[in-house]
């Protein structure tokens, strides 16, 4: 991951546990009910992670079922399950949504959460759809296969060399002399979507609309989203979120960074358009009374791309189109992601977005903790200026009680997601509600779990990976060494 310039290490900012009863007067566990009419037992919320636990066919694993299940021990307010394809095509060991045949295992999934729980925890499902992206090529390989020739490229090869015979050198010449020359030539020669191709792997992108199934985006997404949702729903879960943050196709719209021509790019409103058919189109399949929301980001952080205002944009539409939350994020692109090794594929989260979606202890002077939650109170302050009561969910290094609460309390969000500190400890919000917040085990913000998560390793914790390992319930990785849920709280 990108680091800062600055490297001070910054201590795990002091909490104040409550009391039982502290804990029961306080916002953070108090209720709120949303426009659906579903009602939120508390404020807290476990956002998505990716765990890597899916068989390679997309199908709920026993690993799946005690990842989410080890969180609703916790009895969070809300847990929303990790990206689940929408599309009925291969993606590794990612959860997909995309066909009714994953409906028996989505429904087993919903029903251990709500037994866990004993029904106190809302479960969400966060659907996506991802364009894609290729491994980094070899370098011979790329220049001897991969690349298409162009009469282009022999018309830079004669202004690089001054010899016109290029123009019509047989092919194995033109690529001999490619695969020959440097680093340098090369950057004269390819055009930058080839550079990109031969040095990050190539990746669509939502404006390559020469590519019909990129341009015909906006005609098939509607209808995927909204028989995902349908299915959602018929395996119980209690809502869904439409993931339109980082580095995926929905958020790809979003971005200030699409100039599409056809109405789906350009200026704000258009770039919201697809967003808003999408929602349309699920809100129709699903009903007034199911649970619809969506997760974007506050911020891109990226060049030319999107920032606060046009979040606070993105909200009000969103908002009067009648979501039923707007949980935000910030950055994690593939604009800026560092350069894979060979045999790779770029990650989104490597780069300085991805170190603003998730910065680590060792940062810069602001500090990694709650650093976007001025920017996330921006946007609801925004949306109550308009007389938009929508509920937004603020994240981002946010790991205590008093933190929480506090947010809360100066109506900088609704809701309080914590993805790292839940990954640490399953029941801190239990601990705290039950007044013995001192056991809670603190995060560190080391990342340890996002750099398992680049390698596409089973997401685990080092703060409890390795402990009691040989105890009955301790499931152990792929490699044996690492435990895959977090020992159970001694209550």
């Amino acid at each position: 991951m990108w680091k800062p310039k600055e490297r001070i290490r910054h201590p795990l900012p002091e909490d104040r546990p409550p009391t039982a009863e502290e804990a029961a007067r306080s916002r953070l566990f108090s209720p709120l009910t949303l426009a659906s009419g579903l009602t939120l037992a508390d404020r807290t919320w476990v956002p998505a992670m990716v765990p890597w636990r899916a068989s390679e066919e997309g199908f709920v694993t026993k690993d799946v079922l005690d990842w989410y299940g080890r969180f609703a021990e916790g009895e969070p307010g809300v847990l929303v399950v990790e990206a689940t394809g929408i599309r009925d095509v291969p993606s590794g060991p990612l959860l997909r949504i995309g066909h009714d045949r994953f409906l028996p295992g989505l429904a087993a999934l919903t029903r251990r959460v709500r037994e866990t729980s004993g029904g106190r925890t809302r479960l969400f499902v966060q659907i996506i759809d991802f364009l894609r992206i290729r491994r980094r090529p070899p370098h011979e390989k790329f220049l001897e296969t991969h690349l298409v020739l162009t009469p282009a490229h022999r018309k830079n090869l004669v202004r690089e060399t001054g010899d016109a015979a290029w123009t019509e050198a047989p092919d194995t010449s033109v690529r001999a002399f490619l695969r020959a020359t440097s680093d340098d030539v090369l950057d004269r020669i390819l055009d930058p979507r080839e550079l990109e191709a031969l040095r990050f792997g190539a990746r669509e992108r939502v404006t390559d609309v020469h590519e019909p199934p990129i341009r015909d985006l906006p005609r098939v997404l509607p209808s995927l989203f909204a028989e995902a949702a349908r299915r959602a729903k018929d395996a119980g879960f209690d809502g869904v979120e439409l993931h339109y943050a980082h580095a995926y196709t929905m958020a790809s719209f979003l971005s200030a960074r699409n100039d599409r021509t056809d109405g789906y790019g350009g200026s704000r409103d258009a770039r919201a358009r697809l967003p808003l058919e999408v929602f349309a189109a699920v809100r129709e399949a699903v009903g007034r009374s199911y649970t619809v929301g969506c997760r974007f980001l506050c911020d891109e952080i990226i060049e030319g791309g999107s920032r606060v205002d046009d979040a606070i944009h993105y909200a009000r539409l969103f908002a009067r189109a009648g979501m039923d939350f707007l949980s935000l994020s910030t950055g994690g692109k593939f604009e800026d992601s560092k350069q894979p090794k060979v045999g790779e594929a770029a990650y989104p989260y490597t780069g300085p977005s991805g170190y603003e979606c998730m910065p680590t202890a060792l940062s810069d002077a602001r500090g990694p903790f709650a650093r976007q939650v001025e920017k996330q109170a921006r946007i609801r302050a925004a949306l109550r200026a308009e007389g938009l009561e929508t509920p937004t969910v603020a994240a981002g290094g946010i790991g205590t009680f008093v933190q929480a609460e506090s947010i809360l309390a100066k109506g900088e969000a609704d809701l309080v997601a914590a993805a790292r500190q839940s990954l640490a400890d399953p029941d801190w919000f239990r601990k705290h509600r039950a007044g013995r917040g001192a056991e809670v085990r603190r995060c560190i913000y080391s990342n340890y779990c996002e750099a398992l998560d680049q390698r596409h390793r089973q997401v685990t914790c080092q703060l409890w990976d390795r402990q009691d390992l040989d105890a009955p319930d301790a499931v152990r990785s792929v490699e044996g060494n690492r435990r895959l849920v977090a020992p159970r709280w001694d209550r």
